[in-house]
């Protein structure tokens, strides 16, 4: 298979509010909006894109439609220590897990969106001890 595109749709029944979400505290920018399916990306040398989609919305099948559950996104930024400031401290996200650097490579903190759906937002860091020989070498 050849990829030409990959991204995330998040099925939520808080489109309004997660599409707030994405825009105002991530930095993503609305490519297409309907009042069922918002695409977003966010813009940069490396774009990256997300799309928000309506649970109730016929293109998923019968069955399948409800909000997402969990489900993780990871963040990787280079300054966790500025994000939680921003996003926590100063923009009043509550954290799901507080910022704290992790053995296996990691400084980071944890958030939601509207849906529940969790934001990790990650720095990485040396990994200690056991975990530095677990890393695959390239």
């Amino acid at each position: 298979m050849q990829l030409t595109g990959f991204y995330p749709v998040i099925a939520t029944d808080r489109l309004r509010e997660s599409h707030a979400f994405y825009t105002r505290l991530l930095g993503f920018e609305t490519t297409f909006e309907a009042d069922w399916y918002v695409s977003l990306r966010r813009p940069g040398t490396s774009p990256y894109e997300l799309a928000l989609l309506d649970h109730t919305h016929p293109t998923i099948p019968e069955g399948y439609r409800t909000p997402a559950r969990g489900l993780l996104l990871n963040f990787e930024v280079e300054d966790v220590d500025a994000e939680w400031e921003r996003l926590v401290v100063h923009g009043g996200l509550r954290p799901e897990l507080a910022l704290r650097s992790e053995d296996f490579g990691q400084r980071h903190f944890i958030v939601a969106d509207p849906n529940g759906v969790l934001i990790d937002v990650i720095t990485p860091i040396d990994p200690v001890g056991d975990f530095a020989a677990q890393y695959v070498s390239g």
